[in-house]
């Protein structure tokens, strides 16, 4: 089966005679019952990776619950097939994609209240490039504008369906990304203003596009030079009276204007690879992210590290990645057939971004043009230990990050004041989910499958520590009362009854 509610139907009880009113009654009856759901509010939406502008909170004041697993407070469940994009939720329906057979792309939609297969679709993925586990070719979270569904496939590029049917509406190509050290594509779309906006930072040709939402025709697109790989995820901020496309890369925080794709202003502080995305709280941006190695590292040396087959510090035609040999006849200035020394230092990391490694959690005020490097960096915390994988949550006046081996810090919005700093959270080994909140508690997902339950607020206390049975990489999504929990091969929608 594709879908297994957990929940039945109750027995049938004995009824008892009904005075002569209630059938007059009754008519009246249903007709108010019919009206009650005109007068609800709207059901919460999750559109897109972390729900409303990437911030991973939800709105809903309906509670969410504490203590649940594969077994237990299930609702339902789904068999989907490998995936590692998160699930969203939209008017009733929830969205997800996964790679099955070693050769298909699938994306299916659910009813959000009892997980029935509303329908499903499936697309021949072609030949697959190179991927690096646990990244999965379906990795990239769909988005969607209630309408239409938005996924992107690295094979076949951006599609659009429809959000009722799951019919075709378009297909626009885009470039196959290259990674140097075949991390694999898993960026995602969000949607806004009528576009389809698509941030992919790869190694070979970085870059900015906006679709059409309805024709999937290109609207504009903007180039990225001094970027390297990273899976960033636009973001919306709104400040000093103008409103920015805002997207972290290599070295710099970026804003760029939505209606055009021109850039606005850049903030040169940031580091060489970038894996996690901002988030936006009152005009404010805030990213939080490792990269390994200290300033000096620059991407010279992971690429000695990664593809330097015999370790003679230099790079051969033939040690570099087939994508990357037109360049490489380019950086070989001396034509000896090896990148070597500042050869090696330019032939893949632009000269005007030589950018390293560290760590560091920030605060941008958004806005401004051109360099806002001295002007709007509120706060900078360089000697932290941010994870290089999971973004940052920001819920109330509190920043909360995990790291490898469930060690969380948090801090205070306004200054970056400690809340308090690398202490374990109870559920060791790898996490590429990012946190998610509700109801005043925190979610953070392991790869173990294990999602720890923390209290919202100044003091870390753990409430509940759940285990969902598979090994979890996607971010769950909350709305109206559950969370939507994406394992490895299945989906599944848990809350309180």
């Amino acid at each position: 089966m594709l879908f297994e509610p957990t929940w039945a139907s109750s027995p049938a009880r004995h009824r008892p005679n009904r005075p002569s009113w209630f059938s007059q009654f009754l008519p009246g009856l249903a007709v108010t019952l019919a009206l009650l759901p005109l007068n609800r509010g709207k059901a919460e939406e999750w559109p897109q990776f972390r729900g409303p502008n990437a911030s991973g909170v939800s709105s809903s004041t309906t509670p969410l619950p504490t203590e649940f697993s594969f077994e237990n407070k299930v609702l339902w469940r789904a068999q989907v097939g490998d995936g590692v994009a998160c699930p969203i939720v939209s008017r009733g329906r929830v969205f997800v994609t996964a790679f099955v057979g070693g050769k298909t792309f699938v994306v299916s939609a659910h009813g959000a209240a009892d997980g029935k297969l509303l329908w499903r679709r499936e697309f021949d993925a072609g030949k697959l490039p190179r991927i690096t586990p646990p990244n999965s070719h379906a990795s990239s979270t769909p988005a969607t504008d209630g309408e239409r569904v938005f996924c992107y496939f690295s094979t076949l590029g951006m599609l659009a369906l429809n959000a009722e049917s799951g019919a075709d509406l378009w297909k626009t190509p885009l470039p196959q990304p290259a990674y140097l050290m075949d991390w694999g594509a898993a960026s995602s779309p969000i949607v806004y203003d009528g576009q389809v906006i698509f941030c992919q930072d790869d190694d070979l040709a970085p870059r900015l596009v906006s679709l059409d939402a309805r024709t999937g025709e290109q609207n504009w697109q903007t180039a990225r030079p001094d970027m390297l790989a990273g899976y960033a995820v636009p973001v919306i901020c709104e400040a000093e009276g103008q409103v920015d496309i805002v997207i972290s890369g290599s070295g710099k925080l970026k804003g760029y204007n939505p209606t055009n794709g021109s850039e606005r202003w850049t903030c040169n502080t940031l580091l060489r690879t970038m894996m996690t995305s901002p988030v936006v709280k009152d005009g404010v941006v805030y990213i939080s992210c490792q990269s390994y190695g200290d300033e000096k590292r620059t991407l010279k040396f992971a690429l000695l590290e990664w593809l330097d087959t015999d370790q003679d510090g230099e790079l051969t035609l033939e040690e570099t990645p087939a994508e990357f040999r037109p360049r490489f006849g380019t950086s070989d200035r001396d034509g000896n057939g090896r990148l070597q020394e500042a050869e090696l230092d330019t032939a893949f990391q632009s000269p005007d971004n030589m950018v390293g490694g560290g760590a560091t959690i920030q605060a941008v005020r958004g806005g401004g043009q051109g360099d806002i490097t001295a002007t709007h960096l509120l706060w900078n915390l360089k000697n932290t230990s941010p994870s290089n994988m999971v973004s940052p949550l920001v819920v109330g006046r509190q920043l909360f990050i995990v790291k490898r081996g469930g060690i969380s810090s948090s801090f205070d919005i306004e200054k970056g004041d400690t809340l308090w700093k690398m202490s374990r959270i109870g559920n060791l080994g790898d996490y590429y989910s990012s946190p998610v909140a509700g109801d005043g508690k925190i979610y953070v997902t392991g790869e173990n499958g294990f999602i720890t339950v923390l209290a919202q607020g100044p003091k870390l206390e753990v409430l509940a520590k759940n285990d969902m049975g598979e090994p979890c990489v996607a971010t769950p999504a909350i709305a109206d009362g559950r969370l939507y929990i994406r394992t490895r091969e299945q989906i599944f929608c848990v809350g309180d009854r």
